[in-house]
């Protein structure tokens, strides 16, 4: 008799570094990443500021897009609704009063 153990036809593998990494962790599709969206200036100071305002959504999940993009639609119309509002003649009070385009 032998005491040995036989042999189950299966040497034991080294450890390699790979086999010590971390495991990676998994993507998570709502974790915030750059969108990769270009912004064009307009040239117009206020506009461009409000496209910037884009930006923001890259540092947020996606369920904080809504808050940027809307916040920025109401800049971009309210810049737009501003520059429609021409002063006309000046009123009682000495103002200019506010004509439709």
């Amino acid at each position: 008799m032998s005491d040995t153990v036989p042999q189950t036809g299966t040497e034991p593998q080294a450890r390699t570094a790979s086999d010590e990494r971390e495991p990676e962790p998994e993507h998570d599709p709502a974790a915030p990443a750059p969108l990769g969206v270009p912004r064009t200036p307009t040239g117009h100071a206020e506009a461009d500021a409000h496209l910037e305002r884009l930006a923001d959504a890259d540092r947020l999940a996606t369920d904080g897009h809504l808050e940027v993009y809307e916040d920025v639609h109401r800049g971009l119309r309210d810049a737009l609704t501003a520059l429609d509002a021409r002063p006309g003649p000046a009123g009682p009070d000495g103002r200019p009063t506010v004509t439709p385009g």
